[in-house]
């Protein structure tokens, strides 16, 4: 692919921005895997992974918000926001390039949760 792991990661979400989820497969390894712990689920392969993503129960296209992304060689990780204009979340991502694909992706989905009272003092509230 000639490039390397932080431009593979932000082509990734550049194409999945595109709501052409097809299309990410030219990213994605032959033997890609997507694993998210909290819910005990493994996905195999493009195809499979295309599909998880058209036939979610989207109320829109989906749109990305790139946080941040941090790379060193052959590992990188993401943050990213994400909307279907009714839906919000948040996905930490830890992406394992191969070969110059993306061959492992292990991602984390947070629920974002009240603040206590206790601490306000001490904080400033963020967006």
């Amino acid at each position: 692919m000639g490039t390397n792991a932080f431009e593979l990661v932000t082509e990734f979400w550049r194409l999945m921005a595109t709501n052409d989820f097809d299309s990410v497969g030219q990213v994605l390894a032959d033997d890609f895997v997507l694993e998210w712990p909290q819910s005990k689920e493994r996905i195999c392969g493009a195809a499979n992974f295309a599909r998880m993503n058209r036939e979610y129960d989207a109320k829109g296209l989906w749109r990305f918000t790139l946080h941040r992304i941090v790379a060193n060689g052959r590992e990188v990780v993401s943050d990213v926001s994400t909307t279907d204009g009714h839906t919000r979340g948040r996905a930490i991502s830890f992406f394992d390039i191969v070969d110059g694909k993306i061959a492992r992706i292990t991602e984390f989905w947070p629920e974002e949760f009240e603040a206590p009272a206790s601490r306000e003092h001490l904080v400033e509230k963020i967006a």
